[in-house]
């Protein structure tokens, strides 16, 4: 699945009013999965991005407005699973956050994997919110990493 580029990279023109203001501008941008996947490498030890950094990237590097969001989101999933899968050349995927620094419940072993990971490379992690509990890395703005 991480190496099928579903006929991508490509740019699509929107023309829905609402997505165009959402977003700020018409042209949205598709990455294949391997480029989730080689952007989430790039995140050093003791640094962390989110999915929305990682758009914004893909969309400045390929002169579009905006990234597509929801195959974003499925696409960092399946680098995480893939490497989880590898026995060697692990991609760091725990250090790719959901926005507003939210851990991903989605990845393998799910936030307590995601959080002893982040806590073994000295991150704090937070926890918000009485019946529908999530949990955050503390002060994620201070080590985002830049691409």
């Amino acid at each position: 699945m991480l190496r099928d580029s579903k006929d991508m990279p490509k740019m699509q023109i929107v023309t829905d009013p609402a997505t165009i203001q959402k977003y700020g501008g018409s042209r949205m941008y598709f990455a294949p999965p391997i480029d989730y996947d080689r952007a989430m490498r790039q995140v050093p030890r003791g640094k962390v991005t989110t999915v929305g950094e990682i758009r914004a990237y893909f969309a400045r590097k390929n002169g579009a407005d905006f990234t597509e969001p929801i195959t974003a989101g499925i696409f960092v999933s399946i680098a995480a699973w893939a490497s989880f899968q590898r026995t060697e050349d692990h991609t760091p995927y725990w250090r790719t956050l959901k926005t507003g620094g939210e851990l991903n419940p989605k990845y393998p072993g799910g936030i307590e994997s995601q959080r002893r990971q982040l806590e073994a490379e000295g991150h704090t992690i937070i926890q918000r919110g009485r019946k529908n509990i999530r949990y955050y890395l503390l002060d994620y703005e201070n080590v985002l990493y830049t691409f």
